[in-house]
């Protein structure tokens, strides 16, 4: 089974990446999928943040790396996956990603929608926050894979 994991990765987090570890382990194969989202300003272009996935996630071999546009659920079926994963790190988190799963399945009834809980050590991170603190100087090295780490530091000019 497939399964597909989308996102706007902008940038990468370990808790993204303990996630893709995971399911590399749950699932036949597992692609990890780039919103093209025009209405996001994002800090790194998409070609940016595919390469940043796939160094970070070379070790594992059932890991595909890929982006889109449009629908999640439709490019689900167009890549064959029939599992949408999505992490959470919080209540929150739940009451978002359960209200776009149930649009999901209203949407595409042979995709199912699969929550993993975020690891403990990791529930803090986010995109957002991991940026603000590399803008402002502090080390991100604990939050982000090595090479976006190094982005993060160019992107900030530090």
């Amino acid at each position: 089974m497939k399964a597909l994991y989308p996102g706007s990765f902008d940038p990468l987090t370990l808790g993204h990446l303990d996630l893709i570890e995971r399911a590399d382990r749950l699932f036949d194969g597992l692609l990890v999928a780039v919103l093209r989202n025009p209405a996001k300003q994002a800090s790194f272009p998409l070609e940016q943040r595919l390469e940043q996935i796939r160094r970070a996630t070379l070790h594992l071999s059932a890991v595909e790396v890929s982006s889109f546009d449009g629908l999640t659920v439709d490019y689900a079926r167009q890549s064959g996956s029939a599992v949408i994963l999505r992490g959470l790190r919080a209540m929150t988190d739940f009451e978002f990603e359960l209200q776009i799963a149930h649009t999901n399945r209203s949407l595409a009834r042979e995709v199912e929608t699969l929550f993993l809980a975020t690891a403990a050590h990791h529930s803090f991170l986010s995109s957002s926050v991991v940026k603000e603190v590399a803008r402002f100087g502090g080390d991100v090295r604990h939050m982000v894979p090595t090479g976006v780490a190094e982005d993060l530091s160019r992107l900030f000019n530090q």
